[in-house]
């Protein structure tokens, strides 16, 4: 199993490093033991947070209140949780 997610029943922890400003959001690999998201948003007054919830929602598939910023607010190191989300997160490096 990788080092950038967990999964405990129908909640998954990922491990994030996030780009900010980039030209487009995309999953850029691996960065260490965290799963790399380059983001379309700038890192001001929160949006590249909101950006990055959204996004993780759409891949997980799922609404965006089940998706939550568990550390990291100000940091580009970030844990988030989803829950119940049928996504299995080791895909997501395989459609790079």
């Amino acid at each position: 199993m990788a080092d950038w997610y967990r999964r405990d029943g129908d909640l998954i922890a990922l491990t994030l490093h996030i780009q900010p400003g980039a030209k487009r959001s995309e999953i850029a690999g691996l960065h260490g033991e965290a799963l790399k998201i380059r983001l379309a948003a700038p890192p001001v007054e929160g949006k590249a947070n909101a950006a990055l919830l959204r996004y993780i929602a759409d891949l997980f598939a799922v609404p965006l209140r089940q998706v939550e910023l568990k550390q990291g607010a100000q940091s580009r190191h970030k844990v988030i949780h989803i829950r119940e989300s049928q996504v299995d997160p080791a895909t997501l490096l395989s459609e790079q």
